[in-house]
Formats: C-alpha cells, structure tokens, sequence
C-alpha cells in the first residue's frame, strides 16, 4: 500500500457478508448482538483494512458446536443491504449449512458433544425437507394388496380376490410362496427346454477360436471333448510353442477315414476335402481356398431349413461346425479365414424376403464370383504387371513353388523374352522339384539349388519373385519358411524382391516374428531323408527324451527387405498395404 495515502476512516460501515452464515438463532433465551455493534475494523486486523472480502467458513463440527464469534466485517463493500438480507430461494442447495450464531464464546469452541451434534442434525433435517404422511403398516399393505386385486381383475388370470386388511386391524403376515408369479404353460416351458436353441449353441461353442492358445490346458480339454478328428499329444513337445498345436500325425488320417459314415453333422464333399488336408495332397494357399470354397458349394446346394428354424441362423451354424472339422485336419491359413468372412457375411446379409431356393443360388453365385474375381482374374492381373519387370538376359530367382510366380514365368516365356530362372528349394516337402519339372517342360532355361547355396549364387541375379501366404497389416510378409532368408540375402546384394500376392491374401494383423502365430508340421519328415537309409541317423527320436525336433511351416518376412507387392490393384510399397486392406474391406468383404 501506498504509504503517502492517507487511509480512510470508516464509521459505522454497513457491509455485505460473503462466505457461509446463518442469521442469529431466535430460539435462544440470550440477547442478540446486532452485527452493526461489531468490534471495529481495528481490533479485528492490525491493518485496518487488509481483510478479505470472502470468508473461509469454519470446520462443520464448530458450527455445529454453535460457539462461533461474529464473522469480522469488510471495509471494502459499502452497500446498504444489511447482514443476512440476500433472498435464500436463490441460494438453496440441498448441501447448505446453517451456522447458528452466538457471540457469547470468547473463541472457536472444539469438538462439542455429541448430544448436541444430534439436536443439530434434527433440527437440520426437520427444516430443509417437508417429513411425509406417516402411513401405518396396515395401510401399505392394504394399498399393495388393492393394487395386486386391481391388476388380477384387469387381467382376467385371478378369480380368487386378495383379502383386503382394514386400517384398525393388524398387519397379516403372507407367506413367500403365495406370491403371485407368473406361471408359463407346460407346453411353452417345454418348448423353451427344446434342442433348438441349444444345439445353436452347442454349434457355436463347437467351433474353437482360430488362435486358441494350446497350452491352457482347460481350453485343450474342452476342444478334445468337442473334436471329431482324434488328437494325440506328441510326446517331445517344443516348449517355445507350446503355444501351437503339436499332434503325432501318423495316426490321425486312419482314424478319420474310418469314420466316413458315421459323421452325421460334416458334409461329405467337407469331409472329403478334410481328409486330402490331412493326407497333404492340397497344398499352397489359393488351392486349399478353392477345395473349400467348392465344398462348401456343395453342402449349400445339398441344405435344407429344418423346421421352425431360420436359414441365416441354421445355416451359419453349419459352416461353423464344418469350418471348425478343417481346422482338425489342418489349422486354416489367413486367406482361407478371409474367405469364410466373406460366406458368413454374404449369409448374414441374405434378405428376408427370398426363398430357400432363391437364397441358395444367391450364395452358390456369391462363392462362384469370388473364386473368379478375387482368385483367378487377380492372377491374371498380378501377371501383367509382374510382366512389365522383366527384360531380355535377366536372371529370376524363385524360392519353392507359388502359383502366381509360375504364371508369370509361363507368360513371359510366351511373349518371347529371354531370360533364365534359378529355382531354391527346401526340405522337407522339395516343392521346387515340381516347378522346376513344369518349367523345363514349357522350354525354360533353368537352374536348381537348395537353400543353403543362396549367397553363392546371388550374385547373379537381377530380380527376385516370391510368393505369399499373406501380407499382413504392417508389411510383412507371411509366407513359406525360408523365404525371410532369401529376401534378406537379396537385400544384402542390393537385388530388388518382388512379391505376389493377391489381395484377399491381405489381413489387418500385424506381426513381427515367427513365434506367436505360425504352424507346426509332422517332424518325422525332417527326420528322415527319402531314398537316403545311410544316412537316417534319427530313427527313434521319440524315446530320446532330451532331443526335440520343429518344423516350422510359415516364416515373417519384415518389411524393410521387400521392394514391391505387385496385387490385383496394382504395383505397391509395403507402406500401401493398410490402403489395400482398407479399401478392400469396404468393397467386397464387410458392406
């Protein structure tokens, strides 16, 4: 403050109060002190006037104690509205406290007892809200009593009508079984207890999830109980993935051949297509999805609603349990899971209005319109773009055998280009033998090597094709084991790595290793050499309890080491592929 300004004296001041207070307590027999006889300003701060204009209200239990001292007043409001004289209705909350005002004490008074505290509560709750009409007993339960007759009469259930109990007599105990409940038919309760919602349930509890873990052992032992292929545990398990389902596989594919007549829920064209699973004759990402795509074909054309069931709901049931009988025989691959959405929409979204027949051949027509234009055209389409990369004298390296690879090859070996193809194979399924005998077939100049040889002959190649199983959300490339090495040693020599993928192949998962999600094969087939008996050293690896083998099916091929997907939608970076996955949902798959 200014010490050259001379402060102003104040005479009487009539001020406004701010803060929580309550006008003085009338009930009591003491006299009230006014606020305007208030201590002056001056013996209240030493300043004069350095008071505040807002007051801290005081702790709850000194207001209820009701010892407080005035509240000192403030210089700096000079209105002539007196203490206490704002309108409450405009104030009123329910949380309002009421501080009964007595300038006997000398000071704050501490904890008061609790008698007191009592009193002050009463009388609290006696003025802030209006008490009701106290009712007997009888009365409620003559009101209740009225108003079950009322609803019996307006109803029509009852004949019996509710004693009514007057106001003078006591109240009547009922018991809890005479409630009135409302009782259901025997003949609805049965049909509520009938199989059919429950076998729609049962259905859909049949089908395991997709990425069920197999190492919880409560989930194992349920889908044991549900599986209709029987499962024995290998002995040697891999304890890094445990994760994945390990199963001996030399004695899965007699068992269920044997049961040919006796599966009543699987389809035979289904059940076929299973065993060829099982047995390995199908193999590569667009034949399997084709094989099943066509059983489910025929178990479509072959359906009939049964009665008093719908043909969405039954029908989506049936694919359940058949997708749930492949997975047995063989976990799915992620295009084969694209394609069952796309059914399981497709029958979702079948109006209302049409007939089974009519519903029917709309979902032969969809399924037909799928393997044309997402499979077979996109094929066509891959290969005239791949074809546009290639030149006169340059040397393609393959790894394994992809489908789209070989119709490229085959197309451009058509159009008269010159070039000379160098295929790397594996074990254990040596799939490169067969492309390689179908290329030199056609007249094309080959060249065959297995795996370990990459980085000795790199150097001689201008490109690399590969194929896909899947390419996932983020790049990467989900494809056969082997394939991140290759593509790694290509980027090593700064060759340039094209993959070929069609776009139903793509998924919104991403992945960054080989470990959480991939498939486990029979491990006897890297054990052991075919037509090479020297050299089969592992024969009873089984008892060995120390040794176990994994064959890994599928390897995570990271983006940063692929130049290009060419798809069905064009040529694109690993970058794009959320674009693809975008736009190919909202075309074809979920609208």
């Amino acid at each position: 403050m200014d010490s050259r300004r001379v402060p102003r004296t104040v005479s009487d001041p009539k001020v406004r109060q701010v803060g929580f207070f309550a006008p003085p307590d009338r009930s009591q027999s003491g006299p009230q002190i006014p606020y305007s006889s208030s201590p002056p300003i001056s013996e209240i701060s030493p300043s004069g006037n350095s008071l505040s204009p807002v007051m801290i209200p005081p702790p709850r239990h000194l207001a209820a104690a009701g010892n407080l001292p005035p509240p000192p007043l403030s210089p700096l409001h000079r209105d002539s509205i007196p203490v206490g004289s704002y309108n409450p209705s405009e104030f009123s909350s329910p949380t309002t406290t009421e501080v009964p005002d007595d300038s006997s004490s000398p000071g704050w008074h501490r904890r008061g007892s609790s008698d007191k505290d009592g009193e002050v509560q009463k009388e609290r709750a006696t003025s802030s809200k209006p008490l009701k009409e106290k009712t007997t007993k009888a009365e409620r339960r003559a009101l209740q009593e009225a108003q079950r007759a009322a609803k019996a009469a307006a109803k029509g259930e009852g004949t019996k009508t509710a004693p009514v109990a007057s106001e003078s007599s006591h109240p009547v105990k009922i018991a809890k079984g005479t409630s009135q409940k409302k009782e259901t038919p025997p003949a609805a309760a049965a049909e509520k207890k009938g199989s059919d919602r429950a076998t729609d349930k049962d259905r859909k509890k049949d089908v395991p999830h997709p990425r069920m873990q197999f190492d919880d052992k409560s989930r194992v032992e349920k889908a044991k109980k549900r599986s209709v292929v029987k499962q024995t545990e290998a002995k040697n398990r891999v304890e890094l993935f445990r994760h994945l389902p390990q199963y001996e596989h030399g004695t899965r594919l007699p068992e269920l051949e044997s049961k040919f007549f006796q599966l009543d829920p699987v389809h035979p064209a289904v059940f076929k297509v299973g065993l060829r699973y099982l047995a390995g004759d199908i193999s590569g990402g667009n034949a399997r999805c084709i094989a099943m795509l066509q059983a489910f074909q025929e178990s479509i054309k072959d359906y009939s609603t049964p009665p008093e069931k719908a043909l969405i709901r039954d029908l989506t049931a049936k694919v359940n349990c058949y997708v749930s009988f492949l997975i047995e025989c063989r976990p799915l691959s992620i295009s084969m899971g694209n394609a069952i959405r796309f059914l399981k929409t497709r029958i979702a979204k079948l109006p209302l209005t049409l007939s089974e027949s009519e519903a029917k051949a709309t979902l032969v027509t969809d399924i037909d319109r799928f393997i044309s234009e997402k499979i077979i055209l996109a094929d066509k389409v891959i290969v005239k773009h791949a074809v546009t990369k290639l030149r006169d004298g340059d040397v393609l390296l393959t790894y394994g055998s992809s489908s789209a690879v070989e119709m490229i090859l085959l197309h451009a070996h058509e159009l008269g280009k010159d070039f000379r193809v160098i295929v790397v194979d594996s074990r254990p399924k040596l799939e490169g033998r067969l492309l390689l005998r179908r290329l030199v077939g056609k007249g094309i100049k080959c060249t065959y090597t297995h795996i370990n040889a990459i980085s000795y002959i790199m150097h001689e190649v201008t490109i690399v094709l590969l194929g896909a199983s899947s390419v996932l959300s983020n790049g990467t490339v989900y494809s056969r084991v082997g394939t991140a090495s290759v593509a790694m040693v290509a980027h090593s020599f700064r060759v340039p790595v094209l993959i070929c993928c069609e776009a139903y192949k793509f998924h919104e998962r991403v992945q960054l290793d080989s470990i959480c999600s991939n498939e486990l094969g029979d491990p006897e087939t890297i054990a052991k050499v075919p037509g090479r008996m020297e050299i089969n050293h592992l024969d009873g690896w089984a008892d060995t309890d120390n040794l176990q083998l994994l064959n890994l099916i599928y390897d995570a091929t990271p983006s940063d080491y692929v130049s290009m997907i060419i798809t069905d939608y064009g040529m694109i970076p690993p970058t794009s592929v959320p674009v693809i996955v975008r736009e190919y949902r909202r075309e074809y798959l979920w609208t």
